[in-house]
């Protein structure tokens, strides 16, 4: 599993490509991305630095992983 540093690295890469679309269209983006590629340990680690103040993470990521986090109901981790 991906470290918490490298998790806010991905992400932030993610935030970064999808920056020159506004901030309106980037959020949904970053959040789409994260849902369809980023397997549930990956997303639960992420949810779990972002529950503990998600340090690191640009605003548009930030605002991104609290909409997927809303939405995402994920499997238990085992």
């Amino acid at each position: 599993m991906s470290s918490p540093d490298r998790l806010v690295y991905m992400a932030n890469q993610i935030g970064t490509f999808f920056r020159s679309q506004g901030h309106d269209r980037a959020v949904p983006g970053i959040a789409d991305h994260i849902k369809k590629f980023w397997d549930p340990r990956m997303k639960r680690a992420i949810f779990a630095h972002l529950d503990a103040g998600g340090a690191g993470l640009e605003p548009n990521v930030l605002e991104a992983l609290i909409s997927l986090k809303l939405a995402t109901s994920l499997p238990e981790a085992r």
